[in-house]
Parts: structure tokens; C-alpha cells; sequence
């Protein structure tokens, strides 16, 4: 580790010292950031575009004055390299160091902060000096639960993703333990991967890839093969896998704006239905796309005349439904109130979504809240035996929740006493011995006076 008397103090050595010991790390080589190494790391991987780096800096001006530093605020930076979002000389200095590695970077103007400056800090037009320590990095995290990480290998061109429903031809190359199981070209559409054996990892990574990007996927087995494995590519139950992907071309879907309210009904008939079909094989993550896509399409939409307006209620109600059993089957609790909640806000009466709610709101231990949807359930159609039913198991789960909360605070209560009844005691025992003592330095007294007096 270096320290701040490593670094250049002054305009001329800062100039002479980098060209003759520095690398160039720009990618055209213009030699607007020159790198020297006085700390060597880790060998081994490097940062790649979009990993989540973490850094401590300090940067100074030629002349040697300090103008940041994370150490003085005593807390590594943190950002994504290589996406734009920190000076390019960071993005271009960062992705050609190793973990551990520290080093100084001489940037140019144009690779800081321009013409411009920054004002009370940095004069305009300013070469500036980074000191760098690469602390850790990880690929990018694609998916709230991690479930999907993403290094990416090359980077694509243009600004523009494929969606659900885009057309993509791509090269991909599976891994697992080290062992290539699956390389190939193909086609598919996006949201429809897994029926070309397709991992739904590498599908939910489509929109953020661009064309030309060759990035690798870290899929954990919710996104890989899952509890089933694939038995014909050797892969046993929940293995973590890698796909190397390659975004060769794709055309995009219609976007909800590009197509009329006609389209949009007729194409919503056949997406429920593929819907369906994955639902009915057990692919709910599956099922959950093709049904969102319809809610995306319809649910601004009002229709003109009753039967458009029919149609659309129809369709919004049903795939708020069929969305809610999806994601009680993947135990996702709040998905299945947020989309019942859908469903009522439309039609307050709706038995299924009652009882569903109700349902996910027992599986969350909200036994109050789920007996009054199974009690609206028999407001609504009285024969329905199976909200009776619930009913009854939430009172009893009330019930017991009643009695353990009675156990707990009554043995809380009775560690209250017991600790109070000692404290009680000790208290007594140092009186009693306050009180002898206070007796013994009278009865010395007496005694001391009597025979002062004889």
C-alpha cells in the first residue's frame, strides 16, 4: 500500500515520471490516462464492463494539492465500471487492474473534468492524479435476489435492448463445474427461451444485453435447471451454471404503443394461451411473463363500446388471477395479494380472489386478515366449503397464536419476579450487613469512651 508522499508534488516531476514508467490505459491509446503500478495484487481475473467495483481514491492536483479522498471519509466508493457513471479515467484506469492492486493515474483533461473543472476545486482544463486501490469486484447482480450475475466479456453497440416477445439470434456456450455441456447458434423469441432447452436465466438476461455484447451469466438454480436438473446435458439437481452468450442480432417486439386496441386483443388471446400450456407443465416463472405481457397491453386501454370494454375487463381480471395462483405456486405471498388486490379493486365481489387472497394472507401468518377474505368468500356464495374450512383453521391458528403469546409473556413475567425476588434479597442481605456495621462502629465508640474515662 502506498501512501500520499508516493505520489508526484509537483507539475514537471508528475509529467516526467509518467510517460517514462506508465502504461497507457486508454483504449485508442491516446495516452490520456498513463498507469503506474506501485502496488502489484492479485493475479488473476481483472474487472470486467459492469461489475460492481469497490475502490478508495485520492486525488490531487499536479501541484500536489489534496481536492478528495475516500479514506478521509472513512469509506471505500462503490460503482459499476465501465457504464459511465464515474470519470472515463476511473472506467479505463479500474478495468485493467487486478484485486488488491494499487496504483497512480495521470489523467488528462478530457478524461477528468474537462474544460469546465470543477469549480472551487479544480481549475479548468486541469491534468489531475488519481491514487487507486482496488479493494474487491463482482459481476452485476441482474436480479433482485442474485439469483443472475453478469460479467460482461464484450460490449455491445447502440442503446437499444431486445423485449419480451423480441426475436434473438445468439451463440451460447454451457457450463457447469468446469465441463462445457451446451454450445450452439439458435433462435428464440424472449420470454419463450426453455422451449428451445433454454435456461430462464438466459432469457431474463436478454433486455440488458446489446447487439454484438458477449457477456457470461452466473445462474444459481432457480434461473438455471432448477430441483430437476438436465438429465441430457449431465446436470444434476440445483447446479449452479454458466452461460457464455453472445447477442449476435434480434428484432424487437411491438412496444404496447405501436399496436392498435385490435392487435393487442387478438395478440392477447394467444399469449394467454401460451400462458396456459406453461402453467399446466409447471412452468410458472414462464407463465408469469406471457401474463404480464397482456396487463403491459391492456390495462390503459378503455375500449369503445360495451363488448371492447368487456373484453379488456375480461382479459385484465383473468391474467390478474391466473398471475396470483402463478405466484402462489412459487410461494411469492405478496405477488399473490398485489395481484388479488388487482382483481378487487375491479370487481370487489370476485370469489377466486378472495380466497386467494385469503390463502396467501394464511400462508403469511396474517390469520385475521385471511379469515376476513374467507368470511367475504361466503358473503359472496355461501356453499363454498372450502373458505368455511379455512375459517375454521384460522381460528384455530389464532387460537394457538393466543396461547403462545400467553406462554412467552408469562414466563417473561415469571423472569421478572424471580429476578426481582433477588435483587430483593441481595438488597436485604447489604442492609443487614450496612446496619451491623453502622452497630459495631457505635458499640466501638462506647467503648472507646469508657475507658477514656476510667
Amino acid at each position: 500500500m502506498t501512501t500520499d508522499q508516493d505520489l508526484p508534488i509537483n507539475a514537471q516531476s508528475s509529467t516526467a515520471l509518467f510517460p517514462a514508467n506508465g502504461i497507457d490505459v486508454t483504449s485508442n491509446k491516446d495516452k490520456g490516462v498513463i498507469k503506474i503500478v506501485t502496488h502489484q495484487g492479485l493475479d488473476g481475473d481483472r474487472p470486467m464492463i459492469g461489475d460492481k467495483v469497490t475502490i478508495h481514491y485520492t486525488g490531487r492536483l499536479l501541484n500536489g494539492k489534496k481536492f478528495d479522498c475516500s479514506r478521509d471519509r472513512k469509506e471505500p466508493f462503490c460503482f459499476n465500471v465501465g457504464k459511465g457513471q464515474v470519470l472515463k479515467a476511473w472506467d479505463s484506469g479500474v478495468l485493467s487492474m487486478q484485486r488488491g492492486e494499487v496504483c497512480t493515474l495521470l489523467c488528462k483533461p478530457e478524461y477528468a473534468y474537462g474544460t469546465a473543472g470543477n469549480p472551487n476545486k479544480i481549475p479548468p482544463s486541469s491534468s489531475v492524479v488519481f491514487e487507486m486501490e482496488l479493494l474487491k469486484f463482482e459481476g452485476e447482480t441482474l436480479t433482485d435476489d442474485g439469483g443472475i450475475l453478469r460479467r460482461i466479456k464484450v460490449r455491445g453497440d447502440g442503446y437499444t435492448n431486445p423485449n419480451d416477445g423480441a426475436s434473438v439470434d445468439v451463440h451460447l456456450e454451457g457450463s457447469c463445474g468446469g465441463r462445457l455441456f451446451d454450445c450452439r447458434d439458435l433462435s428464440f423469441i424472449v420470454g419463450e427461451a426453455e422451449d428451445k432447452g433454454v435456461p430462464l436465466g438466459v432469457d431474463r438476461a436478454m433486455d440488458k444485453m446489446q447487439k454484438g455484447e458477449c457477456c457470461f451469466l452466473y445462474l444459481k438454480p432457480k434461473y438455471g435447471f432448477g430441483i430437476e436438473g438436465k438429465p441430457e446435458y449431465g446436470i444434476g439437481p440445483d447446479k449452479d451454471i454458466i452461460y457464455e452468450v453472445t447477442l449476435k442480432d434480434f428484432q424487437r417486439a411491438k412496444e404496447s404503443w405501436e399496436m392498435d386496441l385490435i392487435e393487442k386483443l387478438n395478440l392477447a388471446t394467444e399469449i394467454k394461451h401460451k400462458g396456459n400450456q406453461y402453467f399446466k407443465a409447471g412452468r410458472h416463472y414462464q407463465a408469469v411473463i406471457q401474463y404480464q405481457r397482456i396487463v403491459s397491453w391492456l390495462e390503459m386501454e378503455c375500449g369503445t363500446g360495451m363488448e371492447q370494454q368487456k373484453m379488456i375487463q375480461d382479459f385484465i381480471l383473468t391474467s390478474h388471477l391466473n398471475l396470483a395462483l402463478c405466484f402462489m405456486r412459487l410461494q411469492e405471498f405478496t405477488q399473490v395479494v398485489e395481484n388479488c388486490n388487482k382483481v378487487i379493486e375491479l370487481d370487489e365481489r370476485n370469489e377466486k380472489a378472495l380466497y386467494r387472497r385469503g390463502e396467501a394472507r394464511l400462508l403469511r401468518n396474517e390469520f385475521s386478515l385471511a379469515m376476513a377474505d374467507f368470511q367475504q368468500v361466503l358473503h359472496v356464495n355461501s356453499s363454498n366449503r372450502a373458505a368455511r374450512a379455512q375459517i375454521s383453521v384460522c381460528q384455530s391458528k389464532i387460537k394457538e397464536h393466543h396461547e403462545q403469546d400467553k406462554k412467552i409473556y408469562a414466563n417473561m413475567f415469571q423472569k421478572f419476579a424471580e429476578r426481582d425476588a433477588k435483587t430483593g434479597k441481595t438488597k436485604k442481605r447489604w442492609d443487614d450487613g450496612k446496619w451491623s456495621g453502622v452497630n459495631g462502629e457505635v458499640a466501638i465508640k462506647r467503648r472507646r469512651s469508657q475507658d477514656f474515662k476510667s
